[in-house]
């Protein structure tokens, strides 16, 4: 049994609640928790301050991730499906989160996805009517600045936090792209978020008037006067402190942190609850770095197992993007804008002068929702449209002029893994996506690349002569296609699943329909909950982040209310 001594922790850590992480969930929560201004709240992040300059000029992923002021850079596990690949697996290291080097798409996913939820758990609260409350309450979408969004008014909402905007650049071979997917029977979506994302359309973005807008920024700036709210910076928690045992119960009553700065370790209480919002990688680790986990897992790792909880780590779930490359002629991307000095100055005057312009660009402008064959009864894949190319992020561009689309499976049915290799929460898990796994995902991998290739042989793109760059059109059978979607195939860094919520009868369930840890014996660990995208059971049919921020939004009213 752990030591429990409370008595000597100093009284200005003593809190109500305890946030780990400050990133798209934890500022949301820390947000709604200090409301009351009788509750001591205390939100902790690993990383630094997002006073970083890249982190608010758009284009500024390309600079942030990989990097270790804002990256906690990690690689994943060789994986077979990748052909024994490792894949750079970013997740964000500063205030915001990875909502600070994200790719600002605004995307809630697909009704069903929320319905499939509420099936799972038994929690008729997690269906989408009962979802899109949580996903307006913070909404700030450009629809609503005037009193002409009056039909848009039924989806979004003015007046939060959460600002949405359209995205302030146009590219031609973008438009051409959308055209030709509309002939090969793709609809216009006008709206992508209103529980069906069918149809080709661009991307809205969480952007204002041009700059990133992280969680930090909307979330814990317009409250930096509260007294009762403490922020913490380059401060690592290292483990939950538990107090109990398996027969009569566990009970979180803190954690123990690492002041990275001042050289210190110390412990904080939390007299209502303590959240864990680390995220998918960052909440199994610290999960099963304090006894909480497959026992198995632990002691390899050599951690004393307190809790049996075989659903921690498992469960990893991730869209996996195919990037196809074609060159284009008698038309301009950002490859050729970019390659010169005075190109470089033109841009960076067009955003000094007008927020527009390449530096605003999202890593991905133009998006469309397809299915991957006609026997699909709902849109299955998503296309990330980019007016660029290059061999990965963080390499340069080409040298030709280029577009990439990129299509990733929304509903993978490879599962993988979050396990420690060490009782150190500093140092890296085994991040074992296991990409490609399933004869499902991989033939779904070979058909996206044949309807990638039917859209960009229609008529509407046929001026700028499209050819094949990547993967190559000497790939035809669905073995070759799959192989070679090993080869280049990369995350879209969307990591979800890995404490999923489920009802009391799955055993691979780590947290509750409320986000309560559970506790291996058929109740929960008092004090303690998990929330981020690690609670999802099955990923949402879009990117994660939005989401993210709902779930948040949900589990801020049941701590509040204690339910």
């Amino acid at each position: 049994m752990q030591e429990t001594d409370r008595s000597a922790v100093a009284a200005e850590n003593h809190f109500d609640y305890v946030v780990i992480g400050a990133g798209t969930a934890g500022c949301l929560l820390a947000n709604r928790l200090s409301a009351d201004p009788s509750k001591r709240v205390l939100l902790i992040e690993a990383g630094k301050a997002d006073n970083y300059h890249w982190i608010h000029i758009p284009v500024g992923y390309l600079y942030c991730i990989g990097n270790p002021r804002t990256d906690w850079l990690y690689e994943t596990e060789p994986t077979k499906g990748l052909n024994g690949r490792t894949l750079r697996y970013p997740r964000g290291k500063a205030l915001g989160g990875c909502s600070s080097i994200n790719g600002m798409i605004y995307m809630r996913g697909q009704a069903r996805d929320y319905d499939q939820w509420a099936a799972a758990t038994g929690e008729a609260s997690w269906g989408w009517t009962q979802c899109l409350p949580d996903f307006l309450a913070h909404e700030s979408h450009y629809s609503q600045d005037d009193q002409r969004g009056a039909e848009a008014a039924n989806w979004h909402r003015g007046g939060g936090e959460w600002r949405v905007e359209k995205q302030r650049l146009r590219w031609d071979v973008l438009d051409a792209f959308s055209l030709a997917a509309q002939q090969s029977g793709i609809p216009v979506s006008p709206d992508f978020n209103r529980g069906d994302n069918a149809g080709v359309g661009y991307f809205e973005v969480n952007q204002r008037k041009g700059w990133r807008w992280n969680t930090s920024k909307a979330f814990l700036r317009p409250i930096k006067h509260r007294t009762n709210l403490v922020v913490r910076t380059q401060t690592h928690v290292e483990r939950l402190r538990l107090e109990g045992d398996t027969q009569s119960g566990w009970h979180c009553w803190g954690a123990t942190l690492f002041d990275a700065v001042a050289k210190r370790r110390y412990d904080v209480c939390a007299a209502n609850a303590v959240v864990s919002s680390a995220g998918s990688i960052g909440s199994p680790q610290l999960l099963q770095c304090s006894g909480i986990g497959d026992p198995a897992v632990l002691q390899r790792a050599g951690v004393k197992p307190l809790v049996a909880l075989p659903g921690v780590g498992a469960n990893l779930q991730d869209h996996l993007q195919i990037r196809a490359v074609f060159s284009v002629k008698g038309v301009s991307t950002l490859n050729t804008m970019a390659n010169s000095l005075w190109g470089k100055a033109m841009i960076a005057l067009e955003y000094a002068l007008k927020r527009s312009g390449p530096m605003s660009m999202a890593p991905s402008q133009l998006g469309a929702f397809v299915k991957s064959d006609p026997q699909q009864p709902y849109a299955n894949l998503q296309y990330h449209v980019q007016p660029l190319s290059l061999d990965a992020f963080g390499e340069p561009l080409h040298h030709f002029n280029a577009f990439t689309a990129s299509v990733c499976n929304l509903n993978p049915t490879s599962r993988g893994t979050v396990y420690i290799k060490s009782p150190d929460t500093r140092q890296a898990p085994a991040i074992a996506p296991n990409y490609l796994s399933t004869d499902e995902d991989r033939k779904i991998a070979a058909d996206s690349l044949r309807l990638t290739r039917r859209i960009v042989g229609q008529s509407a793109l046929e001026n700028f002569q499209p050819q094949e760059v990547k993967p190559g059109v000497q790939y035809q059978t669905d073995g070759e296609l799959a192989t070679l979607a090993g080869d280049i195939a990369t995350t879209i860094f969307h990591p979800v699943g890995t404490t999923k919520m489920g009802r009391d009868d799955d055993p691979m369930a780590v947290v509750d329909p409320h986000l309560r840890v559970r506790d291996g014996r058929g109740g929960v660990i008092k004090g303690l909950r998990i929330v981020d995208a690690g609670v999802m059971p099955m990923i949402t049919s879009g990117n994660t982040n939005s989401p993210t921020l709902m779930i948040a939004e949900k589990a801020a009213k049941w701590l509040i209310s204690n339910e």
